[in-house]
């Protein structure tokens, strides 16, 4: 879970042209490999935008080029969670492309593996409260609850959340549902006449409620007070038929997974704010002292 400006949030376009091999930064291999892996789906390049979200993968740009534009990700061709979050973006996209760009085309090489998708005109969501968005983000996670769970995902089971709950509590994670997990405004771009959920670097399996207590957590940390994020999360089907001992239990384990993310990484502000989110929906629910035992 991130609030916007967090690691890995999506892609915001720059204005900025620069030409491909300026892209890369100095650890990045080949960048010559890169280009030539993805020119024969975009044909020549003349520029690119990068974008300045997309931070789960190495490169993010809008490609203007010969066959029209496309958003490009791609990261480098070797064992880790990068590859392995492109991979599984990959393979959900077809399952989920009511509500996320299409995938045009992916491509790999010895030193990249890159993703090009349909370019989508919007902006970042809002999540704060007076913000006209949100009837939108709740209406669209009850449309991600709908959606048929992909045979690839059956394999996907979520238990990022499980390390900090004890078994019985981490059973009640356990479900059927196609999960998007990565709630935060970026992931939710504003189009005109529809919405967009983008960056799904990381769906699961797992108990329908967790998308929506995901988005009570982000709502704290825009401003929300936890009774009014948790009046928006009421507005998803799935929070209203879930049990509120297994909600309990989720923002138990959600304080003790922040506040651990905050202290790992003192100098990241963000997971901060995100600790101090999760502290306050805990104590809304009656589950701070539990989390810290």
């Amino acid at each position: 879970m991130r609030p916007r400006g967090g690691r890995g949030v999506l892609p915001r376009i720059s204005k900025q042209l620069v030409q491909p091999e300026e892209l890369m930064d100095n650890d990045s291999p080949g960048t010559e490999a890169l280009w030539a892996l993805v020119r024969p789906h975009t044909g020549e390049q003349p520029a690119v935008e990068p974008t300045s979200r997309g931070n789960g993968s190495d490169v993010t740009a809008v490609i203007t080029c010969e066959n029209g534009p496309v958003f490009v990700k791609a990261c480098p061709n070797r064992p880790g969670g990068r590859r392995a979050s492109i991979i599984r973006e990959r393979l959900v996209n077809p399952s989920v492309r009511t509500v996320s760009p299409k995938l045009l085309w992916h491509a790999q090489n010895d030193e990249w593996i890159a993703l090009g998708f349909e370019p989508v005109e919007g902006r970042s969501s809002d999540f704060t409260p007076v913000s006209a968005d949100l009837p939108r983000i709740a209406a669209v996670l009850d449309q991600i609850k709908d959606l048929p769970l992909p045979p690839e995902a059956c394999n996907w089971r979520e238990t990022r959340w499980n390390r900090f709950a004890d078994e019985k509590d981490a059973d009640l994670f356990k479900g059927d549902t196609l999960l998007f997990t990565d709630v935060n405004p970026d992931n939710f771009m504003i189009g005109n006449e529809r919405i967009w959920v983008v960056d799904w670097s990381w769906p699961t399996r797992g108990a329908a409620f967790i998308d929506p207590a995901c988005l009570v957590v982000q709502l704290i940390a825009a401003g929300h007070t936890a009774e009014a994020a948790e009046r928006w999360a009421a507005e998803c089907r799935a929070w209203a038929d879930a049990d509120s001992a297994a909600i309990d239990a989720f923002a138990a384990a959600t304080l003790r997974m922040n506040r651990s993310q905050a202290d790992r990484y003192p100098e990241a502000a963000w997971l901060e704010d995100m600790a101090a989110a999760a502290r306050t929906w805990a104590s809304h629910r009656g589950v701070a002292e539990r989390s810290a035992t």
